[in-house]
């Protein structure tokens, strides 16, 4: 099959190439590498395009299926209209190619767009909007909901993503991967007081799982996530045995608008495992163990 991959330089769209062309694949890379690295594809094999989708381009090939993972993700961006608009502008423009050439769609939405709603998020549950990426994220979502019945078309809310080659993401990365960093450091690890938030932690070889099962699953948006919430603190404990260490948190104060700052993540899995047949298989602490080992 020939795929594209937007975003695959970047953390999730570097792990999907990956794999996609590791199952014989013909896969195809746009990435405009501004938060994308060279790096995470040293072993990649196929075309690599610089282009920034956010504008207009023009691509002849005809693809099976692309799979859209590039936007800007840090939702403490400095220009909230620029991440809107290319965000957006981006969609746009794989929405078009995709429909010109009858070519599947799979996009990465965000749980960003659930904000501090109830838990478990459900897809249809009300919205919201703490940050300009979410925002970005949920007017995509809304657009695509146009086509479901048009073309095949889904969109994946991923939770809380952790894995190889997200380091240079910087700030935006997973707080997984910062306490590994820091404790590898001899630093203490800092948790926001008092360690009890809590995130649905997924690693990225579950979500590269949804992307390929989305080729045949039903159109529709759907949450990627493992369906159960992990506190700061009981992630440092888990943190800690995978390392063989011993360290103990430093708290900080919240440095975030709270208004602005997810206190809880929690994924409601049914329908992605009805819709997709996804269901995560990592347990958190054998993905943490395997990825400490990468770091």
């Amino acid at each position: 099959m020939k795929y594209l991959v937007t975003g695959g330089a970047g953390f999730i769209g570097s792990n999907l190439a990956l794999e996609l062309e590791k199952q014989d694949n013909d896969v195809t890379v746009i990435d405009n590498f501004f938060s994308g690295h060279e790096d995470n594809l040293k072993k990649f094999k196929g075309k690599v395009l610089k282009k920034d989708i956010s504008k207009p381009f023009e691509i002849k090939e005809k693809f099976d299926a692309i799979f859209h993972q590039a936007a800007i993700t840090d939702p403490r961006h400095s220009n909230d209209d620029e991440l809107i608009n290319q965000n957006i502008s981006g969609f746009k423009n794989i929405l078009t190619i995709s429909q010109r050439h009858n070519s599947k769609l799979i996009y990465a939405s965000s749980a960003a767009v659930y904000g501090n709603t109830g838990i478990p998020q459900k897809e249809e549950q009300e919205k919201e909007l703490t940050n300009a990426y979410a925002k970005s994220k949920l007017i995509i979502d809304e657009m695509a909901s146009h086509h479901l019945d048009k073309m095949h078309i889904v969109g994946l809310r991923y939770f809380n993503v952790f894995g190889p080659n997200e380091s240079h993401k910087g700030r935006p990365a997973s707080m997984i991967y910062h306490l590994i960093k820091q404790i590898r450091e001899k630093k203490d690890p800092k948790l926001f007081k008092m360690g009890e938030q809590k995130r649905d932690h997924i690693y990225v070889k579950d979500c590269v799982s949804a992307n390929i099962l989305a080729l045949d699953g039903k159109p529709g948006i759907y949450n990627v996530g493992t369906g159960k919430g992990t506190s700061f603190n009981d992630l440092l404990k888990i943190i800690n045995e995978a390392l063989g260490t011993k360290t103990k948190p430093e708290y900080i104060d919240m440095p975030y608008d709270p208004k602005t700052y997810q206190n809880n993540t929690q994924a409601y899995t049914k329908k992605a495992e009805s819709g997709l047949k996804f269901r995560a298989k990592y347990l958190l602490k054998n993905a943490i163990k395997e990825y400490a080992e990468m770091i």
